[in-house]
């Protein structure tokens, strides 16, 4: 089952003085591309997380996210009571105000807030931390269900490019035939004799090296290939990027080896399909 590298996880941890949310949010990439953001009292936690969001999530440009909203009666941030009452006795020899005034100057200078380093609460981090597995399981669910969708997708057009190859199939005697016409009239425009045997010996061999049975096989074992890997039980974008690049190549040799206009048109049918393929296989995990 296939996983999209989009996706959403989000997930909200209510404590008694403050509101803590996880938020996860994936996008396509080649490797695993994180950015995290948090408050700093739970910076030291950092490479745990990384390493966390790394084996769980495996590749995609992951921007994570703590926020923390902290109630009034849980602040870090208190008055420096002597250095404020310092501030407002030299102001008072300075200039003329109510003691309201005063303060609201005093406050603003250096030094009249201490801010309190905070310490992580074990208990509460391990609070977190199942919160963080929470989000991490939405986000994956979210990838599971845009990988169906996906693969539904990938399904429907190598079913195509399955049903244009039978038509290749079915076109190819028609292709030979004209072929051979086409050299026979002309050699009769050449109105020169010729030996009959040597020319049916050179056309054999002209016609072999335009020969796309092999093609043909090696095409329709590398759609059934994909379509296997689309049902194997983990979701390995770059393999089935692999196997179709080797769709590729076969289709593109048919093209070449073609030399019939009909058949020609149906190749570039079958490179339109694969493009979208391609296209979608950058979101797959």
């Amino acid at each position: 089952m296939i996983h999209s590298m989009t996706g959403y996880g989000k997930s909200v941890l209510q404590l008694p003085t403050k509101k803590i949310t996880i938020e996860l949010k994936s996008l396509n990439s080649k490797n695993l591309d994180l950015n995290a953001r948090m408050p700093s009292i739970y910076r030291e936690k950092e490479l745990a997380i990384r390493k966390l969001l790394a084996k769980k999530l495996e590749r995609g440009k992951i921007d994570f996210s703590i926020y923390v909203e902290t109630t009034a009666e849980d602040t870090s941030t208190q008055i420096n009571e002597p250095v404020v009452k310092q501030y407002i006795n030299q102001l008072k020899k300075v200039v003329d105000g109510n003691a309201m005034d005063l303060l609201k100057m005093a406050v603003r200078f250096p030094d009249a807030l201490n801010t309190i380093r905070e310490e992580i609460d074990e208990n509460e981090w391990k609070s977190i931390e199942n919160e963080i597995n929470t989000a991490i399981a939405h986000l994956n669910n979210y990838r599971l269900t845009e990988g169906k969708v996906l693969e539904q997708d990938f399904i429907n057009r190598i079913t195509t490019i399955d049903n244009i190859l039978e038509q290749v199939v079915t076109m190819d005697p028609d292709r030979i035939t004209g072929v051979r016409e086409r050299l026979a009239k002309g050699i009769d425009e050449l109105k020169e004799k010729y030996d009959e045997n040597r020319f049916e010996q050179e056309l054999i061999y002209y016609i072999e090296k335009f020969d796309i049975t092999e093609e043909i096989v090696r095409l329709k074992n590398h759609l059934n290939y994909f379509t296997e890997s689309l049902n194997s039980n983990d979701s390995n974008g770059k393999k089935l990027g692999f196997i179709g690049q080797e769709i590729g190549r076969e289709i593109n040799t048919i093209g070449s080896k073609s030399n019939y206009a009909p058949m020609q048109q149906l190749v570039v049918q079958m490179k339109d399909e694969l493009e979208k393929i391609k296209e979608q296989l950058l979101n797959v995990l």
